[in-house]
């Protein structure tokens, strides 16, 4: 069940590139985003990476991690997987997955036992919000 809202961003890509995938011929997408929201109502500035890469089903496979940090200067790390629906846009993309948070912050602690499900959408100029609530 889909409890408590507990972060939104939003943000802009700042960066994008072709790597090597895993098999012969395989090429990923690297995108980097930052952004600005809260999480657990604490305001937070967010940057992270995610790799995607197109299956042959036309949809988008996408691991990530990164970090927030507070305005108190405490960090929050991250890391999630996704599936990615492509609009055929540009860099348009609706994304939903599951992400796990850690901090040491004693405000955030909760953070650490939660798996979070998300949604996050990029528009075709790479723009980009994003929401999660926690799964319980």
């Amino acid at each position: 069940m889909v409890g408590e809202k507990i972060y939104e961003i939003h943000g802009k890509v700042t960066g994008a590139r072709a790597v090597q995938g895993s098999s012969h011929g395989e090429v990923n997408m690297e995108v980097s985003f930052q952004g600005m929201g809260h999480i657990l109502g604490v305001n937070t500035m967010d940057m992270g990476t995610y790799v995607a890469r197109l299956r042959q089903s036309g949809v988008l496979y996408g691991t990530g991690h990164g970090i927030s940090m507070t305005n108190e200067g405490e960090s929050i790390t991250w890391h999630g997987e996704a599936i990615g629906h492509p609009t055929g846009k540009g860099m348009e993309a609706k994304w939903r997955g599951s992400i796990f948070m850690n901090t040491q912050s004693h405000k955030l602690v909760r953070l650490n036992t939660m798996v979070i499900v998300f949604e996050w959408d990029v528009d075709e100029q790479g723009n980009a919000k994003g929401a999660g609530w926690e799964w319980k």
